[in-house]
C-alpha cells in the first residue's frame, strides 16, 4: 500500500505542510520527480485526500464542540438527512453508525446557548425523529493519522 519513503513523505508534509516539493526531495535524499510522482500516486489512491490548511473552529469563536447522536426515520433513509445536515454550518462531519442511533454528528458553537440553537435546528430537519447530545470538555487526543500512516508504511499496520 504504501512505503517507507511514502511514510516519510506524508510525514513531513504533515508536521511542514508549506513544504515544497524540492524542499521534501532534498530533505528526504530523493530526486525532485521521485517526490512528485509519489505525491501523484498517493493523490490518486485517495491516501492523500488534500493539501488545504487545518482549521480551528475556537479560533472562529466557535470553541463548544459536541457530538450529536441522531435517531432517523428510516422511511426517508439516510442521505437525504446528511444533504439537509450539509446545509448548518456548525455540523462538521455526520457519519452513519450501528448502535443505539443511526447517524453520529460532531458539532461546534459558540457557547452552551448556541449549542441548543444548533440542536434545534437539526432536530427541525425533516426526517430526524429524536437527538442525545454529548458535549466535548477537553480533547487530549485530537484526530490524528500520522502514527497510522507510519504503522502501515512500517508494515506494522497489516
Amino acid at each position: 500500500m504504501i512505503d517507507v519513503l511514502d511514510g516519510q513523505l506524508i510525514e513531513l508534509l504533515m508536521t511542514e505542510p508549506r513544504v515544497g516539493v524540492l524542499e521534501a526531495s532534498r530533505r528526504l535524499g530523493v530526486a525532485r520527480g521521485t517526490v512528485q510522482a509519489r505525491l501523484d500516486r498517493l493523490h490518486a489512491r485517495g491516501v492523500i485526500t488534500g493539501y488545504g490548511p487545518d482549521i480551528d473552529p475556537g479560533a472562529l469563536d466557535h470553541s463548544v464542540m459536541a457530538f450529536i447522536t441522531l435517531e432517523i426515520r428510516q422511511a426517508g433513509g439516510h442521505d437525504p438527512v446528511a444533504e439537509r445536515l450539509a446545509a448548518i454550518a456548525e455540523v462538521l462531519e455526520a457519519h452513519t453508525i450501528t448502535g443505539a442511533g443511526d447517524m453520529l454528528c460532531r458539532v461546534v458553537a459558540r457557547s452552551n446557548a448556541d449549542l441548543q440553537r444548533v440542536i434545534d435546528a437539526i432536530v427541525e430537519l425533516e426526517g430526524v425523529v429524536r437527538t442525545s447530545t454529548v458535549i466535548v470538555l477537553d480533547t487530549p487526543l485530537p484526530h490524528r493519522t500520522l502514527p497510522l500512516v507510519l504503522a502501515v508504511a512500517n508494515g506494522a499496520g497489516s
